[in-house]
């Protein structure tokens, strides 16, 4: 069985792919699903500039911070899948912005742990509510059809979004 057509035994090849109807369905959809997120994802960031140095990277840092509350310099550069270097430049910019706090982690004294401050709180609460008029303008845009097709479409998103972790349960993400 493959992962893109379970009736199909074997790995997944270009092969197995073009041989099952649903598994070629599946990946046309992924492809333009992938599309259509990458053509969104800049409208959602264009904050840029509004909120002094908040960029992309600082951003996923603090919805990290939010969304798996304090932890130490080496798990949020786990979570964010970036180098520890980075992540310490990134997190002594956060520090500098007053967005993070550290505070000496209760379990070795030598590390430190960081979390969100309250002004890192609101301004992700900010940007998050921008992104969230941009994006509904947008959706103003799209007749009632369409608006019905995405609302119908949108737990099925959701559960894509699901990887098992709070991320996906945090309102404050929605």
């Amino acid at each position: 069985m493959t992962a893109l057509d379970p009736t199909t035994p074997g790995p997944v090849t270009p092969e197995a792919v073009t041989r099952s109807p649903v598994a070629l369905e599946s990946t046309e959809l992924a492809e333009r699903l992938r599309t259509a997120l990458q053509h969104l994802l800049p409208a959602l960031r264009s904050s840029r500039g509004e909120h002094g140095d908040l960029t992309p990277s600082r951003q996923a840092a603090l919805a990290a911070l939010a969304t798996h509350g304090s932890m130490r310099i080496s798990t949020l550069a786990t979570r964010l899948g970036i180098a520890l270097p980075t992540t310490s430049r990134m997190v002594e910019l956060l520090d500098a912005s007053g967005w993070i706090e550290r505070t000496p982690d209760p379990d070795d004294r030598r590390a430190s742990l960081i979390a969100l401050t309250d002004t890192g709180r609101e301004l992700l609460r900010t940007v998050r509510h921008e992104a969230a008029i941009r994006l509904a303008a947008r959706i103003d845009e799209l007749s009632p059809e369409e608006r019905r097709t995405l609302s119908a479409a949108l737990p099925a998103l959701e559960s894509l979004a699901t990887d098992g972790s709070a991320a996906a349960a945090d309102p404050e993400r929605r």
